[in-house]
């Protein structure tokens, strides 16, 4: 499987809060947030390589991606992009050969949780899409999940539906052929992830979602302490001098 980091976001919330660092590279127990994704990500056995997206203003951050030791191909797209989708757009030429796992950089969450999530997605029920979903409400403009008991997605929306009781973490789980809606959503001129993950219902792929106790979205300095008392029971060893 290819893993893939959507890292091409401005941090607009969190440079307006006083952070002169490029989001990326915010540190969560020492580590900064796209270091301790790809390192989780390449320790994944079936990991066949690393995809990244960074803005064009991102050269630090690309600077930090080349000075890591990761034992898998790693590839940088570089463009800036006005959101999730966007970046996703970009990167699905890349992507189109097998399945793949993408995820925002700022999302922060068990590694356990992640390795038991990735290895769902082969071993338990047939699927076209595995989401991370959690009940734990971060973000300020959430999309919830509505799922039938078998964990089945019907349907995602923006204020709580019958059967919502989980939110999207950010994380997911795709197979190739879910691209060809990505290339519909964008030759419609929609801009935001939540309506291609719309579009995956609409045309009756199946989508699975998978619990995670939390998953934590980095945008503000106060999710910096949320997050840090998330992985402090087993932090990840940072590879860049503090």
């Amino acid at each position: 499987m290819i893993y893939a980091i959507i890292a091409a976001g401005q941090g607009s919330r969190l440079a307006g809060e006083g952070i002169t660092l490029p989001k990326p590279l915010v540190r969560v127990s020492g580590v900064p947030l796209i270091e301790r994704l790809a390192l989780i990500m390449a320790s994944r056995h079936d990991c066949e390589g690393l995809e990244i997206i960074v803005s064009e203003e991102g050269g630090e951050v690309r600077h930090h991606l080349e000075s890591l030791k990761i034992n898998v191909p790693l590839h940088v797209t570089v463009k800036t992009t006005p959101g999730s989708m966007h970046s996703l757009a970009a990167l699905a030429p890349r992507l189109r050969d097998k399945a793949f796992c993408l995820a925002t950089v700022d999302a922060v969450f068990h590694p356990e949780e992640f390795d038991a999530y990735a290895d769902a997605f082969g071993s338990g029920p047939e699927c076209d899409a595995l989401m991370a979903v959690t009940t734990y409400l971060d973000d300020e403009k959430p999309l919830y999940v509505a799922v039938t008991p078998e964990m089945e997605i019907t349907g995602f929306f923006d204020t709580p539906a019958s059967g919502s009781s989980y939110v999207s973490g950010g994380i997911y789980i795709l197979k190739p052929s879910t691209l060809s809606l990505l290339d519909e959503c964008m030759s419609a001129g929609l801009t935001r992830m939540r309506d291609f993950q719309r579009s995956l219902v609409a045309a009756g792929m199946r989508l699975r979602a998978f619990q995670f106790s939390r998953i934590i979205d980095v945008d503000h300095i106060s999710d910096i302490a949320a997050a840090e008392a998330l992985t402090n029971h087993k932090p990840i060893q940072s590879q860049w001098p503090k």
